[in-house]
């Protein structure tokens, strides 16, 4: 339930949940429910019921037996803020996250409502970074609901982009990470769409991250942008390494 990731961003996964539903486009292709599929017809117990959602709450205590400071996804298999997991049940994730201070978290949901609902009710220690998907233009409505959180970290996961946003609100926002769509199914992304945001937050002085262009084998296509990586992170939040 928890593992070294691959994703550019962070260093580990940890999944207190997994599965979800989907909400919007971004959703349509999601990795997560073919990698737990997947899992499920390996026989992987966790994952006997496919992708619906599930509490793992054996796992959520895992974060105080790792030492070494860490970038921790969390969720990487499921949103923390879907209307099935109990207030109670986030309240305690929150708690872990609290106590193991050591670590940085970065939590990410779709549901942006449900976050600002109950975000008052929640522990936002300063190594918890918050974040939420925009896909496209027709969510940025998202960002507003971001913006109310008392994270000391706010960010943005403009993955998979899957149109242009004329203009990004980068007001109370820390930092942003652009990607193309990956796998099989792979929705194309214009150059132009991922030079505009970037150019946002350079001129905002926001830390901006590019992830990938993506497409059905995202090795090949890379992910330099304008003859370079950008691999900026936030610097507001990070606690001391122990």
């Amino acid at each position: 339930m928890a593992q070294l990731s691959s994703i550019e961003w962070t260093d580990a996964t940890w999944n207190p949940v997994t599965g979800c539903t989907k909400i919007s486009p971004g959703c349509k292709h999601c990795y997560a429910e073919r990698m737990a599929r997947r899992l499920q017809s390996m026989g992987q117990p966790r994952y006997r019921d496919g992708f619906s959602l599930t509490l793992q709450p054996d796992v959520i205590e895992q974060p105080l037996t790792w030492k070494k400071p860490r970038l921790v996804f969390v969720n990487s298999m499921s949103d923390l803020f879907h209307d099935d997991v109990p207030l109670s049940y986030l309240r305690r994730v929150f708690e872990v996250m609290a106590a193991a201070h050591w670590h940085i978290f970065q939590v990410l949901t779709k549901r942006s409502v449900r976050l600002a609902e109950v975000a008052s009710g929640l522990p936002w220690p300063a190594n918890v970074w918050m974040g939420v998907s925009v896909e496209s233009e027709e969510y940025t409505y998202r960002i507003d609901h971001l913006s109310s959180v008392p994270a000391a970290v706010r960010f943005l996961s403009v993955e998979p982009l899957l149109g242009p946003i004329a203009r990004l609100s980068l007001n109370n926002i820390d930092w942003v990470i652009v990607g193309g769509e990956s796998g099989p199914y792979a929705r194309r992304i214009d150059p132009g769409w991922v030079r505009s945001i970037r150019n946002d937050c350079v001129l905002a002085g926001v830390p901006f991250f590019f992830k990938q262009w993506g497409g059905t084998r995202k090795s090949t296509t890379g992910r330099v942008l304008d003859g370079r990586t950008w691999d900026e992170l936030p610097q507001r939040g990070i606690p001391a390494a122990e």
